[in-house]
């Protein structure tokens, strides 16, 4: 199968790249720059690459025949963040390609009202992110319905492992929360602790991709949520980090007032983006309708991402490895 990924060298195409080569696609990798994946694999050698600039070309409208004119089997969208692009790309590929498969998110629930959630719960987005990408996914899940371009949607968790920032038990990329953990010194959590992280390793995002590539006639009109086997509280995370170094958490529980009060205001901002959703995701469908199970713990997802950081040099643990 000859198979365009579009946004090849992010997270997700990093993984996904070399799986597909090496399940024998003809993999075309379109990226908007020259940037090379985050991790080297030999399968990359055979991979035509192609540069583009998507939101030029979309203003253009060009972007889909780019897309259609390199005669793909099937498409994956790893980087379409509105319901115009996906439109467009819809309406290029119609009738000339076979499947397209769209990486979505799980903020399409907005808030949490039941957990876990299955992809058809019903749903409030928020955020322009959120509100976008739930308006793609009724899309394209309609085009399906109405027997037109065959397309799946992915809804990834809080997508990490290694050579990505992971989301702290704090729902933030702030590198002191990993610190503190390290060094056993006390971390300041906004809430009750209970509150929910779904995260999902990079490869496992990639493989349920993948899995909807093989069985077709099984994804099609379908979305899946693609989530570590089980969420953990922003407390069982932080305990979990803290024994990666032979420590215990020694966590303060505070009001969100306070937290503000001690936290960057861009780490107040993604704790309460992360924390407040508080997402725990079903597989359920994953599992019934493509045999497909993730293979990475949201903590072990976790401990691979802040290692991958301390070896690159990118994070200072005090000479501390997870």
């Amino acid at each position: 199968m000859r198979v365009v990924v579009v946004g090849a060298t992010g997270h997700i195409g990093t993984s996904l790249v070399p799986r597909l080569v090496r399940a024998g696609h003809d993999v075309v990798a379109m990226s908007r720059g020259t940037r090379e994946p985050y991790a080297p694999d030999d399968a990359w050698a055979s991979v035509e690459r192609v540069q583009v600039d998507r939101e030029a070309e979309d203003a253009a409208g060009t972007f889909a025949g780019r897309v259609a004119d390199l005669r793909p089997d099937a498409v994956v969208d790893l980087v379409c963040f509105t319901e115009s692009s996906a439109a467009q790309l819809v309406e290029g590929l119609r009738g000339r390609v076979g499947h397209l498969v769209h990486t979505g998110t799980v903020w399409v629930h907005g808030d949490s009202t039941v957990a876990p959630m299955d992809e058809d719960d019903d749903r409030e987005p928020y955020g322009e992110y959120g509100v976008q990408k739930d308006a793609v996914e009724r899309l394209l899940l309609e085009e399906t319905r109405r027997g037109g371009l065959v397309s799946t949607v992915v809804h990834p968790g809080h997508i990490s492992g290694p050579g990505w920032p992971c989301i702290t038990p704090a729902g933030n990329l702030d590198p002191s929360v990993w610190q503190r953990l390290a060094a056993g010194e006390p971390l300041v959590l906004p809430g009750s602790g209970s509150e929910l992280l779904h995260h999902v390793h990079a490869d496992d995002v990639a493989a349920l991709h993948e899995r909807a590539l093989e069985r077709r006639e099984d994804a099609a009109g379908l979305a899946f949520h693609a989530v570590s086997p089980q969420a953990t509280t922003s407390r069982g995370l932080a305990r979990a980090a803290a024994a990666w170094f032979g420590r215990e958490a020694v966590l303060e529980l505070v009001t969100w007032e306070r937290f503000a009060e001690v936290t960057a205001p861009e780490h107040v901002e993604a704790s309460r983006a992360h924390l407040l959703r508080s997402h725990s995701c079903s597989t359920r469908r994953g599992r019934e309708v493509l045999g497909f199970t993730p293979r990475f713990s949201s903590a072990e997802t976790c401990r691979q991402a802040v290692r991958a950081l301390v070896d690159a040099g990118e994070l200072d643990l005090g000479g501390a490895r997870p």
